[in-house]
């Protein structure tokens, strides 16, 4: 195969700081090469560099970029906008952001054929159609028409596919393409883009953290470390014998690589701290929860999974009563708390605490990190000052974070100290409850090992409850003692966590324990 993307000895720098250093890799027609590491290890800086898509500030000191014999580094502006888009192609991370908010579907991969000459303005329409046809998007006519938010995650990215591909490029950069999506959806997303770079014969530059989804997609895998290459190899070498430290560490926080839990799941137990009998819920003429029952045992940890939609946070926020169920009853050690209002329900919310999907969202940025811990303590009136400032200390200390960190803001924290200065300030009041709701799912698979291994921690030590909310059954494998799994509102399975994620019963469970990325066979690939 010939060399496409040749990358040599590449420094990027932010200003005085250095983001790459001395990357070297190369993609051949038609091959499928993965550039994986932790956030800040250079992959998306390198990735943006080969597309000319360097953030303000952002400058090559050294190296060469060749593009099927071109020097990408010498390219004019002027001279890039014939390459981006009609030669090389970028499918980014968040469709949310990608897309414009104010114009459908069909206009913005229109845009892209118009702006290349591939098509005039009588056949635009109909050619961006086709071009979401093929990009695996069913009643493409009608998703023409609708704006970014009438489409579901998935098809966002799908639409961005189709956008990627309207200019019929030779080389495809995928940064992070699936990270926000649930897995069966990010498996379709892979398997689509698979395909089609078979198919037409592209190449794909995948930037991911996830060495899971790179072993199910590459041929080959550059692994990065702090803007360098510390590792790189066919995909069987990597995950047969990786040679260097940092490589290994990776392979065993990839939840999807791994059959093993953090710790064997408890057995069960009469001593019930939860208990939901029939629960609904209606939002309109949707029915978001339909008749859902299920006991949660004091100290063990229930995992509910689900795609998107499927009412799993619905339920978790019935329980915490941030939402009142339509139908049925929630109980909290042995108290009906269903329609509890006022003082009492007050009252009550001390005994259990949230930890949202996204730390920096859920931490008021003007606090510092002691403020933000010390906040329900305050709110409930608990302690002095002083004790509120000697309870947040101990608190960064018992999830493990440095006691420096009391002074500082939320921005000024890595994405894993942000989740856990919220897993802190949800212990503030000595709750019994603690909802997690996809607690882990914003965060590298490094990181990810590092927050479950903390809660499971904090279980033991403290006799914590967990309702644990994912769509990833791999990482639900980590921790949970009893897995429910939920279907457009309804539960189609529960039970102990071994024989749901060994021996499920139910087609669904069976799909989402085959969208786990990383079971691909070897030779497949």
């Amino acid at each position: 195969m010939s060399e496409l993307l040749t990358i040599r000895d590449l420094a990027v720098s932010y200003k005085s700081v250095t983001a790459v250093d001395g990357v070297s890799l190369s993609v051949h027609k038609g091959q499928i090469v993965a550039v994986v590491g932790e956030s800040g290890s250079g992959k998306s800086t390198t990735a943006h560099a080969a597309i000319g898509l360097l953030p303000r500030g952002g400058r090559i000191d050294r190296g060469e970029i060749t593009f099927d014999g071109r020097d990408l580094t010498k390219l004019s502006d002027r001279a890039w906008r014939s390459v981006r888009g009609r030669e090389i192609a970028l499918v980014p991370q968040d469709p949310t952001v990608s897309l414009n908010p104010v114009h459908r579907i069909g206009d913005q991969v229109a845009e892209v054929l118009l702006i290349h000459g591939l098509a005039d303005k009588r056949t635009a329409g109909t050619e961006a159609v086709k071009l979401l046809r093929k990009a695996g998007i069913a009643d493409p006519e009608t998703r023409a028409r609708q704006y970014p938010h009438e489409l579901s995650g998935g098809l966002r990215q799908r639409a961005l596919i189709a956008a990627a591909l309207a200019g019929r490029p030779k080389l495809i950069i995928a940064d992070e393409p699936t990270s926000a999506l649930d897995v069966t959806v990010q498996r379709q997303i892979l398997d689509h883009l698979e395909e089609l770079a078979a198919e037409a014969g592209t190449a794909v530059l995948l930037i991911t953290h996830d060495l899971g989804v790179a072993s199910d997609r590459a041929s080959r895998i550059v692994v990065l470390s702090q803007g360098s290459v510390v590792e790189e190899g066919t995909t069987g070498e990597i995950l047969a014998a990786p040679s260097q430290t940092y490589t290994q560490d990776l392979l065993a926080a990839a939840p999807s690589l791994s059959d093993t839990p953090l710790r064997e799941p408890k057995p069960p137990s009469s001593d019930v701290l939860v208990s939901v009998r029939g629960l609904g819920k209606t939002f309109g003429t949707v029915r978001a929860v339909d008749d859902v029952s299920f006991d949660i045992a004091r100290g063990r940890t229930l995992a509910l999974v689900g795609e998107s939609g499927s009412g799993k946070s619905t339920t978790a926020r019935m329980i915490l009563r941030l939402e009142t169920p339509t139908d049925g009853a929630v109980e909290f050690d042995g108290e009906d708390i269903t329609t509890l209002r006022g003082e009492e329900l007050r009252r009550l919310r001390r005994r259990f605490q949230l930890v949202y999907q996204n730390p920096y969202a859920s931490l008021n940025p003007k606090f510092s990190i002691e403020d933000v811990i010390s906040e329900p303590l305050r709110a409930f009136g608990a302690g002095t000052k002083a004790e509120r400032r000697a309870r947040a200390a101990e608190l960064v200390d018992q999830v493990a974070l440095p006691s420096s960190v009391l002074k500082r803001k939320p921005a000024e924290l890595s994405g894993g100290q942000r989740q856990r200065a919220a897993i802190a300030r949800a212990l503030a009041l000595r709750p019994e409850l603690i909802v997690a709701d996809e607690p882990v799912s914003a965060l590298d698979v490094s990181v990810q090992a590092q927050i479950l291994r903390l809660l499971a921690d904090l279980q033991d030590e403290l006799g914590l409850t967990y309702l644990f909310i994912s769509h990833d059954l791999a990482v639900v494998r980590q921790i949970a003692d009893t897995v429910g799994v939920l279907r457009g509102g309804e539960l189609v399975e529960l039970g102990p966590a071994r024989d749901v994620l060994e021996r499920p019963s139910a087609d669904y469970t069976r799909e989402l324990l085959a969208a786990i990325p990383g079971r691909k066979p070897l030779e497949t690939r």
